[in-house]
């Protein structure tokens, strides 16, 4: 089982890696970390497994995030108490996108900031993602609002970016008025 310990701080340099393309058929080392990432993100959303097993509450998680160096990320959507949605895209790229940005009013997160972070961090409020599923099928997703903000959190990771990085330093809450908070 995944811990907080496998996953690199934002100090590793790991983390600024421009991850490569997959190839298929995935290895049995590639979906068992799948597996082991929906687990923890799954069981982080759940308060008492969340305290039990010391896992940091979670929606998404990069392979990269555990120093795999892969394309591909997890997301576990919680769409009612105790119900999750869960995707796994592979190769992932944004082919179209709202004008509309958005924000998260409280800050966006990630496991790999340990540490608070006041800012605005601009997003698409709707993104259509084109990647692949575990068997290599072609697969597009229609994503708006928290799902379309951890899928591009998500899609950064990939291309060594962190959220952190799309803060203004000088001005953590520019532009505050032209983006809608949810």
């Amino acid at each position: 089982m995944l811990k907080m310990k496998d996953i690199l701080d934002e100090k590793d340099k790991r983390l600024r890696m421009v991850s490569k393309e997959v190839e298929f058929p995935l290895t049995q080392k590639d979906k068992d970390l799948i597996q082991s990432m929906i687990d923890y993100l799954h069981d982080s959303q759940i308060e008492e497994l969340s305290e039990e097993y010391d896992l940091r509450p979670g929606m998404g998680m990069s392979a990269i995030q555990l120093g795999v160096p892969k394309r591909y990320f997890v997301v576990v959507n919680e769409i009612d108490e105790g119900e999750f949605e869960t995707y796994v895209l592979i190769n992932p790229k944004i082919i179209s996108n709202s004008v509309e940005k958005i924000y998260v009013e409280m800050g966006e997160g990630c496991l790999s900031v340990n540490r608070p972070v006041e800012g605005i961090v601009p997003r698409y409020a709707r993104v259509t993602m084109e990647a692949y599923d575990m068997e290599g099928r072609k697969i597009h997703i229609r994503a708006r609002e928290e799902l379309a903000i951890c899928f591009q959190h998500e899609l950064d990771h990939l291309n060594g970016v962190l959220f952190i990085d799309h803060i203004d330093k000088k001005n953590p809450f520019k532009g505050k008025d032209q983006y809608r908070a949810i």
